[in-house]
């Protein structure tokens, strides 16, 4: 029986918060005080999709929870003095955004395994600098689940700047998930 808890949207200092935050979402990041668990960056890229499924794979292994974890950075230079107000609304669009295309992610994950996710499993949207936040989340986890790439350039990379920085920083063990083989 799949539990999914509500997305949370936590900004980090220095990002502005969702004034109002979308239906059915709080504001907790995935970690300490709550069990350990399986830990899966999620940005809706295909690698994205193919970690979520192996995460899945290893929470029902363990019988460890599960976070889900989308990081929306609505601005990478930070705002200038006065800005944050007036960009208040784009942002909640996007964090609502990110929060509807997390739902839709699971869901595609459960439909390509043929059966829902078998234990208990959270989804997180968090503001911030997708590194920072990822790592920070990753403290007192059993396992990160990162793709090898996502939605960033340079295809020609074998690891994204994402999961190069978590094989490198995170305060858990990481599982890199590659491509599944190309069929045909």
């Amino acid at each position: 029986m799949t539990s999914t808890d509500p997305p949370a949207v936590t900004p980090p200092p220095g990002l502005l918060a969702p004034a109002v935050a979308p239906a059915g979402i709080s504001v907790e990041l995935p970690g300490p005080p709550q069990p350990p668990g399986i830990l899966a960056a999620c940005d809706g890229s295909d690698g994205s999709l193919w970690a979520l499924d192996r995460a899945m794979t290893e929470a029902e292994l363990f019988g460890l929870p599960l976070y889900v974890l989308a990081v929306v950075n609505p601005s990478p230079g930070g705002y200038p003095p006065g800005m944050a107000e007036l960009v208040q609304e784009s942002v909640e669009r996007l964090t609502s955004s990110m929060a509807d295309g997390l739902h839709r992610a699971v869901s595609a994950v459960e439909r390509a395994r043929g059966h829902a996710f078998d234990g208990r499993m959270s989804l997180h949207v968090v503001l911030g600098r997708v590194v920072e936040v990822l790592l920070a989340a990753s403290a007192g986890q059993h396992t990160l689940v990162v793709g090898t790439r996502g939605n960033g350039g340079f295809s020609r990379l074998l690891l994204g700047s994402v999961s190069t920085a978590a094989v490198h920083h995170a305060a858990c063990p990481v599982l890199v998930v590659p491509a599944p083989p190309a069929r045909g």
